[in-house]
């Protein structure tokens, strides 16, 4: 499958900030892994305004199962506290299973030593809530590239 490159362009000196959301196009898909269902509805809908393809479950073992019914996904945006199996569990179990997809906690904490354990888990990178255009658009370049 091919990507289509995302290029994010800065409005210049303008303070108009980043394109337009609809002008984002790609080929790429999200799972969103986050137990508050208004979080899980916010981050589809940056997803869907830039064109990303997008599944949701509200856990660490939704998304694993998920995983091991051959379905597989370019990122993944991973609360680090919920139910059943938090991030920290799914994103190691996860990555146990060779999944290899782009997996970015998105959580509310700021400690380092609570961000330096999800990362030690096996994340690709960490944002702080609320998760943004900005913060996608960032993540979509990297992959993009």
């Amino acid at each position: 499958m091919e990507k289509k490159r995302v290029r994010v362009m800065e409005a210049e000196n303008k303070g108009k900030g980043l394109m337009a959301p609809q002008d984002l196009a790609t080929n790429l898909t999200a799972l969103v892994v986050d137990d508050d269902k208004l979080t899980r509805m916010l981050h589809q809908k940056l997803l869907n305004k830039a064109g990303v393809k997008n599944h949701a479950v509200e856990n660490g073992k939704e998304a694993v199962d998920i995983h091991r019914s051959a379905q597989s996904f370019d990122m993944i945006l991973m609360d680090k506290d919920m139910p059943i199996m938090n991030g920290i569990e799914a994103t190691k179990k996860l990555r146990s299973m060779g999944i290899g997809s782009m997996i970015i906690g998105v959580s509310s904490s700021s400690k380092e030593e609570e961000i330096r354990e999800f990362m030690e888990a096996g994340l690709n990178d960490y944002k702080v809530k609320p998760f943004t255009f900005t913060m996608l658009s960032s993540i979509l370049d990297k992959i993009n590239s």
